[in-house]
């Protein structure tokens, strides 16, 4: 199992993730595509980085109805946080800032979020309860999301087994960060409160590309039905992870299916390293219990230091402490991710938490680079009495500060006798994963006393189940039987047009093959002419059709047709070519082949020549028997006159 740890990603096999369990979940949410937000009238999805006012909040944790606080708020709340709303009239009113009560909830969301659940195969819950789930990261400006789950214990298939669905949620989305430095964030609204799904997997995913593999399955299902906001930002995933012996640690917001593998692997390893961490501290004799650890200021004993970014911090007032952590020589080196160290794990908690984000934030005395001097480290082990076998970090800031960052920096190391922290960490753009927050508790949700309860009738889930599209995977399958190009199969079944495609087929009976490729591949060939491919609408393309099965159009002339509609912006086709316009097109065609000897190299010139100035208003088929004729009485002529 130890070769876990020895080799690059890219050889890791799925024995390997086999050999220290490797687990993964997904929670994706997706955005609704609906008028208006889900608890208020104000309209969704329009996005601007124009605002007309500015808010300033501080967030303070409440107890929930056990008497309990959250964690998670705890640990925002010691970030001492200003929080900054830019807000735009247009897309926000007085309910997001927490002034008036909520509306009811919005009942085309709640309809469509019941279709994607019935889709699901969940058991839909006949009778919906509203709660309220604390977020202190300054995210929603009443610092708590109203949630409801609407549909339990689904699946979905995959290869040969079922991917668990353990519920589907419907809750409003949160702000859009615009920055986070030092102790100001600032937010945009417009996002705030649009309907989104949260869709949560069991942790049935045994290798990081199954998990992105499901995730795929579950963007591909939803977007199918037509129901969901698609582009930047409009679905984002949180991948759940755990090893043997770990923990589950959620990597929040990973904005695009292809970075998980890489960030999941990232994160087993990360595990499984600090796994045995703690077991190098336990052979030295340091547990939970006998874990120890002091800090003091030492800014006056560092103030001639030509370290610059402590001298410059020194310079303009700032505090310095030293942290000794008993018996820990050598550890803040030790490999937690590619090429990451656990000195990074206490460096992110100091930026996180303390707000000290100016980076280095912590300089430590297992360094192999260039920091303090050696006589500089001397001093400092004298002044706090460390030993040989223990490691010194210094944090600086202002005194508030550095105090905090201090006490994190004792306790980060304090959990490394533990073993995996429980934490959820943000999805870096190395593949690797940063620390974000403690990881929620129970104690954050309590119910809503703002909403009753909201019965969903037998009536309405049946309505809703019969206008449901196909499940992607039956389409698939569909699409194989009738042998339309691979390339075409996965977008097909995801594609507006996919019903479409069916009536073309089985009513109009036209060719699958021709349809599929003028439904998939034809838009992008219009795209890279630089036309509005969004312009082109399925009543446009079902006319062109239309005309083809009724004759007025040969197959061959779709793409021409899509074209010439499009640059008109309406429905247009070429009529098809009179008799007479045909026969002269025809013997303009053997007046330009008249040089060639080769009979069947000159039919295939002339009907080339046809098709490529007559196309979709000519058949194929009739154009070349009419060729061919010609050909045939031109070469009884010379024999006549021979």
């Amino acid at each position: 199992m130890s070769d876990f740890a020895s080799k690059p990603f890219s050889q890791i096999e799925p024995a390997d993730y086999a050999a220290v369990g490797f687990r993964s979940g997904l929670e994706i949410h997706q955005q609704l595509l609906t008028r208006k937000k889900l608890f208020c009238r104000c309209p969704a999805g329009r996005y601007s980085d124009r605002y007309d006012a500015e808010i300033l909040r501080h967030m303070r944790p409440t107890l929930s109805e056990l008497g309990e606080y959250d964690g998670t708020a705890l640990m925002e709340f010691k970030t001492r946080k200003e929080i900054i709303y830019r807000i735009q009239h247009e897309t926000v009113c007085t309910y997001e800032m927490d002034d008036t009560p909520p509306f009811e909830l919005n009942d085309e969301a709640l309809d469509r979020a019941l279709a994607i659940g019935t889709l699901y195969g969940c058991t839909l819950i006949d009778e919906l309860h509203i709660a309220r789930k604390q977020y202190l990261d300054g995210s929603i400006p009443t610092g708590f999301q109203r949630t409801t789950i609407v549909g339990v214990d689904g699946s979905i298939p995959y290869k040969n087994r079922q991917i668990h669905i353990i519920q589907l949620g419907l809750e409003e989305d949160a702000c859009r960060e615009v920055s986070d430095i030092g102790h100001q964030r600032v937010y945009l609204t417009d996002r705030l409160g649009m309907p989104l799904i949260e869709t949560v997997t069991a942790p049935d995913m045994t290798t990081p590309q199954e998990t992105a593999q499901v995730a795929e399955i579950l963007r591909r299902l939803v977007r199918s039905t037509g129901l969901v906001r698609t582009g930047i930002g409009a679905a984002r995933q949180d991948v759940n992870v755990s090893v043997t012996g770990g923990t589950r640690i959620e990597i929040k917001g990973v904005p695009r299916i292809p970075a998980i593998p890489l960030l999941t692997y990232n994160e087993a390893l990360r595990q499984w390293n600090l796994l045995r961490l703690r077991d190098e501290l336990r052979q030295r004799g340091i547990t939970p219990e006998l874990f120890k650890a002091q800090v003091r200021e030492v800014t006056r004993l560092l103030r001639r230091t030509r370290y610059q970014p402590l001298r410059q911090a020194i310079d303009h007032g700032l505090t310095v402490q030293c942290v000794t952590l008993r018996g820990f020589r050598g550890l803040l080196r030790w490999q937690t991710q590619t090429q990451t160290l656990f000195a990074k794990e206490i460096s992110d908690r100091v930026r996180v938490i303390a707000c000290l984000t100016t980076l280095p934030n912590i300089i430590h005395s297992d360094t192999l680079s260039e920091t303090l001097s050696s006589s500089e480290w001397q001093a400092l082990q004298k002044c706090v009495a460390s030993e040989a076998d223990d490691t010194l970090v210094l944090v600086w800031g202002n005194p508030l500060d550095a105090e905090t960052g201090a006490k994190e920096i004792m306790i980060r190391a304090h959990e490394a006798t533990l073993g995996v922290p429980s934490e959820t960490r943000q999805a870096l753009a190395d593949g690797t994963t940063g620390f974000e927050r403690i990881l929620p508790g129970p104690d954050r949700m309590y119910p809503d006393t703002d909403l009753p309860p909201l019965r969903v009738t037998l009536e309405r889930r049946e309505r809703i189940k019969a206008g449901l599209p196909q499940p992607i995977w039956e389409r698939e399958a569909l699409y194989r039987q009738l042998a339309i190009p691979a390339d075409t199969i996965e977008a097909l079944a995801v594609s507006p047009w996919a019903d479409l495609f069916l009536q073309a087929v089985d009513e109009w009976k036209l060719s699958p093959t021709r349809v599929a490729v003028a439904l998939i591949q034809y838009p992008k060939r219009l795209r890279k002419k630089g036309l509005p491919i969004e312009e082109l609408s399925a009543e446009m393309i079902r006319r062109i059709m239309v005309a083809v099965r009724d004759g007025m159009l040969t197959a061959d002339g779709l793409l021409e047709a899509m074209e010439t509609s499009l640059r008109n912006k309406a429905w247009q086709i070429p009529p098809l070519l009179p008799a007479t316009e045909l026969q002269a097109a025809i013997d303009a065609a053997l007046q330009q082949t008249a040089g060639m000897q080769n009979n069947l190299a000159r039919q295939k010139r002339c009907l080339g020549l046809l098709m490529q100035n007559n196309r979709g208003r000519i058949h194929g088929a009739e154009a070349a028997k009419q060729v061919r004729a010609a050909l045939e009485e031109a070469a009884a002529r010379v024999d006549r006159k021979g």
